[in-house]
């Protein structure tokens, strides 16, 4: 067994904002002392009003070789772009 607690990756959500994002990762024993301190260590000016701590190991991701087959069936769905539609002149800038 590994004695070295498990690295945790840190999202931060600021008080301004929408949506998290990733400050930083950090080790610990499990997911109320990496919430604790994450807050310690990234929100040390009362910056954030939500924290995420998640297992580095739980994280999957793609591939960068794999761009091609994962995004492809979303080039032929031309609807989804926004120049498919005509926007009349009093809209304005969208």
């Amino acid at each position: 067994m590994s004695s070295e607690w498990p690295l945790w990756e840190i999202f931060i959500r600021g008080q301004h904002g929408l949506n998290h994002r990733h400050v930083g990762s950090l080790h610990a024993p499990d997911a109320g002392l990496a919430i604790k301190n994450a807050r310690d260590v990234y929100t040390r000016r009362n910056e954030g009003v939500s924290i995420w701590a998640v297992r580095s190991s739980d994280i999957v991701a793609s591939s960068p070789s794999d761009k091609g087959p994962l995004f492809e069936p979303a080039n032929s769905k031309v609807y989804r772009h926004p120049t498919f539609y005509d926007i009349p002149d009093e809209v304005g800038h969208m």
